[in-house]
């Protein structure tokens, strides 16, 4: 197999772009506000720039420290970014967001590095690094559609045990979908990968199997964490509310 991959001229790298204006001309169109969507384009390039020059420096540093403090940025980051539709004031549940993604993605991170990559050094920056993104975003987003729902259903007056029930089934509707279709519809990210840079499919469908995985623990795990961790957030502000209506 051809183990060399092909480098994409950043001119060509440009109609990549043309799909992604084209919605959000749609959205100016509709008058659904395309502004965020357009600014989150723009950070999602710069962001990727970025961290492309500075993924080379760590990958080539020998230091854990280095290492733990990518981790650290990924899950305070991942923990403020999940709660941004939330009506509830972020810093009032950033804490039990940042504990959420700690455990169900901590947990998770540490039993694939250790456990079946069995990684050496166990801070490996090229292995830890990708796969701790792929972990806290997947549970960053979890939470996000969780407390969005969540909030949504305690709205409609539904009983908050109904609620957190209806929000963690609509939280993992994304990665079960993926489950599903896996193979079927779609290779993902990693296996694409792998396989575009020469690795045999039989090892890249492992890969795509032990992530594949992680992700839907790290996603179930955050999630229910988080969902039982806020429950007085929800339920007294309810109450607080009726009381103020009467």
């Amino acid at each position: 197999m051809n183990n060399s991959v092909h480098t994409i001229p950043f001119i060509n790298l440009m109609l990549a772009f043309i799909p992604a204006i084209a919605v959000v001309g749609i959205l100016w169109k509709w008058g659904l506000g395309y502004g965020n969507s357009l600014y989150a384009i723009f950070r999602m390039l710069i962001q990727l720039l970025l961290i492309g020059y500075f993924l080379i420096f760590i990958f080539e540093s020998d230091s854990y420290l280095i290492v733990a403090g990518v981790l650290a940025v990924m899950l305070f980051a991942s923990s403020w970014i999940a709660l941004r539709t939330v009506k509830i004031p972020r810093r009032v549940l950033y804490l039990k967001s940042f504990c959420s993604i700690s455990v169900g993605g901590g947990l998770i991170l540490l039993l694939i590095t250790q456990g079946v990559l069995n990684l050496q050094p166990w801070y490996l920056p090229s292995y830890v690094v990708p796969l701790a993104g792929m972990i806290f975003a997947n549970a960053m987003n979890s939470v996000s559609i969780a407390v969005e729902r969540l909030n949504a259903e305690v709205e409609r007056n539904v009983p908050y045990d109904k609620a957190r029930v209806i929000a963690l089934r609509a939280s993992l509707i994304p990665i079960t979908n993926s489950l599903f279709a896996v193979g079927l519809v779609s290779l993902p990210g990693m296996m694409t990968g792998q396989i575009l840079s020469g690795i045999s499919p039989f090892i890249a469908a492992r890969y795509q199997i032990m992530v594949m995985c992680m992700i839907f623990g790290s996603v179930g795990i955050s999630s229910a964490c988080f969902l039982a961790l806020v429950r007085s957030n929800f339920v007294d502000n309810k109450q607080e509310e009726s009381m103020e209506i009467t």
